[in-house]
């Protein structure tokens, strides 16, 4: 059996799990597998398949980890071979047979990437979902969040939200970037401890993270959203005792495909400042 690392851009897919008729991620990654012949056809995905965890739509990961049974020919680069270049497997790790990716990580790690200006200083109008935040007051919360906690008004999960927070946070540019660990994680709880951060962070009394953990739920207007996906990436997934291989020809695709998708972003900011400057925004 063998384990892979897997990076993806989360944008085009309706997440990570296999979905009918919509694409996603494990769905692209078995439409590869299915074309190396390294598939089950009777149980519809690889032998002895598991995959550490399940992204949302437009969440991103350089670190998930799936792991079946494989050739010694089906590496990284095999793989990417039959792949779209938005997933890219790109090292790997020969594993027991009783190894099972989710059940076997001991902690997995996210990062999000939230834009939060100190100032609305740059002469633009900052969007209405963007408003600036105070550092100081985001880490406060931050760290009230961390711990053990029952995350129940945090998840649309109903049962297994008692989970063991620990978190960090810096400040890059305009972004205020998390760095959120445990050894499991609910149903979009990631992105509602981002949304509550930053709305505490924006000016909102420190006593909306007392009332997260209250035992009655949270409604309307006190309700905490998910931050949006597209900020949220899947960045470790920890293994006691197994040592991934990186698969340097794939790593170089990994370069190619999201070093272009980097500068499609760079120019696509570079024109929106254009038009801001040019009405004056």
């Amino acid at each position: 059996m063998r384990a892979f690392r897997v990076a993806y851009d989360g944008r085009p897919y309706y997440g990570f799990q296999r979905q009918p008729d919509v694409p996603t991620v494990e769905g692209a990654l078995f439409d590869a597998l299915a074309k190396l012949g390294v598939y089950d056809e009777t149980r519809h995905r690889p032998s002895g398949y598991a995959a550490a965890g399940r992204t949302d739509a437009g969440v991103s990961a350089v670190a998930q980890t799936v792991a079946f049974d494989c050739p010694d020919w089906c590496t990284p680069r095999a793989v990417n071979s039959e792949l779209p270049g938005t997933v890219r497997a790109w090292a790997a790790a020969d594993v027991s047979d009783g190894f099972h990716a989710t059940h076997d990580a001991d902690r997995r790690e996210y990062t999000y990437h939230l834009y939060a200006p100190k100032s609305d200083g740059d002469g633009y109008r900052t969007p209405e979902p963007y408003a600036a935040v105070d550092d100081a007051r985001a880490r406060a919360a931050l760290d009230a969040l961390c711990g053990d906690h029952d995350f129940r008004n945090l998840t649309p999960d109903d049962r297994n939200t008692v989970r063991e927070l620990s978190g960090s946070l810096r400040r890059d540019g305009e972004f205020l970037v998390f760095t959120i660990s445990a050894p499991g994680f609910a149903r979009e709880l990631v992105r509602r401890v981002v949304s509550l951060v930053r709305i505490v962070g924006s000016g909102a009394p420190m006593a909306r993270i007392d009332r997260a953990f209250a035992a009655d739920s949270l409604e309307g207007r006190e309700g905490v959203p998910p931050a949006p996906a597209a900020g949220l990436v899947l960045t470790g997934v920890d293994y006691p005792g197994v040592a991934f291989e990186r698969d340097e020809a794939a790593i170089e695709t990994v370069h190619e495909v999201f070093g272009a998708s980097r500068v499609a972003g760079a120019v696509r900011a570079r024109v929106c400042e254009t038009v801001l400057d040019g009405t004056g925004a």
